[in-house]
Formats: C-alpha cells, structure tokens, sequence
C-alpha cells in the first residue's frame, strides 16, 4: 500500500483524502438537517475540482448525482444553477466565441492589439491585462467580459506565434482571465459578489457605498497594485518569447461576415454596460446575441460549428459550482461555519490591526466554501455582531468582505474564471497556481498595505 501511495501524484492522493473524509462525514452525519450531508458533500467536491484529477464537467455530474441521491437539497436548489442567468450568459458567450474564431474577427482584432502591444513579451501580458482591466469600468458582468476579450486573446496569441500547450500562450490565457475579473472586485458594479454586498447591505443595514468611495477604498490597492503584481507573476512563471514572424498569411479586407459580427458585438458592449437603463440583464442580451449567430440565414455558426466546437462541458461546470453554493446556502452550513470562526475569531474594541486581519481571514474562508457570491450573502447578516465585537463601524465590517471574495484560493470559486480558463482552451491547474501566488501575495504583502491605506482614509 505505502509503495503505490509513493509512486501515486500528489493531486490524486489529495483527491483520495477529501473523497473518504467527505464519506465519512456523509456517513456519520455530525449536524441537523441536511448540514452534515452537505458539508461531507463540500469537503469531497471541492477536492475533486481543486485537485483536478477528474475532468471537471464530469465532477459536476456526480456532485449533481450524489447531491440527489443523498437528499440533499430538493432538485429546484441541487440544478438551480440551470435556471441562472449566469449559465445562459455562457451560453451565449460560446456561441460567440466560436463566431469570432470561425469568422477571422478574432485573429484581426489580435493582429490590431499586436500593433499596440509591441513586440515584447513583457508588452503582450501587459497590454491583455491592462485591457481586461479597463473593460471592468465599461461592462458590469465578469463573465461577460471574459466572454468578449478571450476569443481576442486567442487569436492574439497566435498571431505573436504562440502555438496550443505554449507558456505564451498560456501567458495570454491567463492575462485575459485574470485581468478582466481579480482586480476588477475593486470597481462596484463590475463583479456578481459586489452587487450581492450591496443589495444585502441596502437591505439590512441601510447603507449603500457610494461608487467613488467604493473605488476609493477598494482600487489603489485591490486594484491597481494587485494588477502590478499580476503581470510579473506571469512572465515570470509562464515564459516565453513571441514569434511573430510565425504569425501566418497577412490579414486581407474585412470579410462582410466579419463586419456583421463586430457590429453585433459592438451592439452587446453597448447594451451590456447600460443595462442601467434598459434593465435587460446581460444575460438576455448574451443569449440574444447567439440566437442571432445561429440563425441559417446569418450563417456566421451552423450545425457543425454548433456541435463540435461549442464547449457544452463548461455550462455543467458552472451550473455546478453554482449548485453546490445553493445547496450550503440553503442548508444553513455556511451561516453555521461563519458563526463557528466569528466565535473563535479575535475580535476587540481598540485591536485595530487584529481586527482588520480576522475579518479578512473570515471572508477568505467562507468564500472557500459557499463560493464567492456566496460569501457576502452568509457574511452580511452578521455584521452587527462583528460591529460590537470589534468596535468598528458597521461600514466598516461591511466592506472588508471584499478583503476576502477578492482573493479567490481555488478556481472554482469563481465561475467567471473557470469559464475563461475553458474558452481559452487551458486547464485551470495553471490558474490555481497562480491563484496561490496571488493569495500569499496579498496576504503577506497587500493585506498590510490595505489596512495603512484605510487608517489613512480613517475608515477603521
């Protein structure tokens, strides 16, 4: 046994471990209700999709299987990630991702990008990153944008030579995935968990931050500097040098179908960053948008494309991960594990330090399990109590869920992510990597520098 364990990967053996704890939690059913169930079931599958040794689509259908099979929600919660807009707003995101590639648009919007990124390494992360970053202060969906920049990146990448299973091109992949989402937390209206604090801050406790404030709290540091870290990290981790001179025919006119296809999308852009005013969510407008490259007399994606090229897997990956933040939800497990560390957490009035940090653990934490819209649903209600505890302004407590939903640990916290990951065609073991130099960085080094800017600012 102790030879085939040592000669076992590390990821499978940590795959074993959560899987038999997550049994034995099943098994001996340690909580009321349906917590134990459900908690058993969190501990096997977060470890099958951290670990990655089962494809994830597949994984999501055994967590659907045995979440039904175990009772552990009822079908409406268990599937409810079917009924989502998010899921529909992929939906229409892969159909246009497969129109961009099968039209050339994504290989002359990369050719156009190329020009203005350089030839340098260093200027093509830069450049995606600073891109993805930007669109955050334009389109108020996450996923929207990685569903518009990733075909572009796509294409970017091979017109600097770049070819499948190169670092550059996993460079490129993770630039767009990581720059168009992790900074963006920053900037209010641009990620699902902030909409979720504020609508749940609102509601009860009567305070709305305001989206300069917000940005003023939130971006020099969360935003600005992580982003500077950011690129770095990927040079550094995934090098590589572009070849350009590999990028293949020269780009003739635009083709009609190309134009036709740019105006759509410019259309969506328009709709999905004033759906302040139209009240369409981006997620109607998604699927609208593929509805329209689907249609035969357009002809931009036929029956073929449709079938072969759409990455279906990746909506059963994402319905699961939402399901399985329902199903926490709905069974009490992640209001129980946030009310067990607040008891345990090192809260008091005048520990200013102290307190910054606990609640920034608290966060991080909870957003592990319930994912990270998960989070300020769980975390908001108890606010009050984490006010009197610390002493800190209920605002205060409030806003430092963001210190944690902001640095998501493992892929699959963050829907957003893990469909980028699958539209760029890359495995989301790089992204967890990089998801772990991102944490440590900012716990050490970010986490300091935010609590000096909010003493500055007096907010704590």
């Amino acid at each position: 046994m102790s030879l085939s364990l040592s000669r076992m990967p590390l990821p499978r053996i940590l795959a074993w471990i959560a899987v038999i704890a997550g049994a034995v939690i099943v098994i001996l059913d340690p909580l009321p209700g349906t917590e134990g169930r459900v908690l058993g079931l969190s501990v096997a599958f977060i470890g099958l999709w951290a670990t990655g040794v089962i494809a994830e689509p597949i994984t999501a259908v055994f967590f659907f299987t045995m979440a039904m099979l175990l009772k552990a929600a009822p079908s409406s919660v268990v599937f409810g990630g079917f009924q989502s807009a998010a899921l529909w707003l992929v939906f229409g995101g892969l159909v246009m991702g497969v129109a961009v590639r099968t039209t050339g648009l994504g290989e002359r919007l990369g050719a156009r990008l190329s020009h203005a990124f350089g030839s340098s390494y260093w200027g093509v992360i830069t450049g995606v990153t600073l891109v993805g970053v930007a669109m955050g202060f334009l389109m108020p969906s996450s996923m929207g944008r990685a569903i518009l920049l990733m075909p572009i990146a796509v294409g970017l990448a091979e017109r600097y030579g770049f070819e499948p299973g190169s670092n550059g091109r996993l460079g490129v992949v993770l630039a767009a995935a990581f720059g168009c989402h992790v900074p963006t937390f920053s900037i209010l209206p641009a990620n699902l968990p902030n909409l979720v604090l504020v609508g749940a801050s609102e509601t009860l406790w009567h305070y709305t931050p305001s989206y300069g404030a917000y940005l003023l709290l939130h971006f020099p540091v969360l935003g600005f500097l992580k982003t500077a870290i950011m690129i770095p990290l990927i040079v550094k981790l995934w090098p590589d040098t572009p070849k350009p001179e590999m990028a293949g025919r020269p780009l003739g006119p635009m083709k009609r179908q190309e134009g036709q296809l740019a105006l759509l999308l410019a259309a969506a852009l328009v709709l999905w960053a004033t759906d302040f005013i139209h009240h369409v969510s981006p997620a109607w407008v998604s699927m609208a948008a593929g509805a329209l490259l689907l249609l035969p007399g357009i002809g931009m994606v036929d029956r073929k494309a449709f079938n072969e090229q759409i990455n279906f897997g990746s909506m059963f990956y994402v319905a699961g991960i939402m399901g399985l933040g329902a199903i926490v939800d709905q069974s009490g497990l992640g209001a129980r594990l946030a009310g067990a560390i607040l008891e345990v957490l090192p809260l008091a009035p005048g520990h200013q330090a102290t307190n910054f940090t606990a609640l920034a653990v608290l966060s991080t934490v909870v957003s592990v399990v319930t994912t990270l819209p998960g989070a300020p649903a769980v975390l908001t209600p108890m606010a009050g109590q984490m006010a009197e505890a610390s002493g800190l302004p209920v605002e205060a407590v409030l806003m430092s869920q963001v210190l944690g939903f902001s640095n998501p640990i493992l892929p699959y916290q963050s829907a957003p992510m893990v469909v980028a990951m699958q539209l760029g065609g890359e495995r989301l073991g790089p992204a967890q990597k990089l998801c772990l130099w991102l944490a440590g960085i900012t716990v050490v080094f970010l986490l300091p520098l935010n609590y000096l800017w909010w003493r500055l600012l007096g907010w704590i």
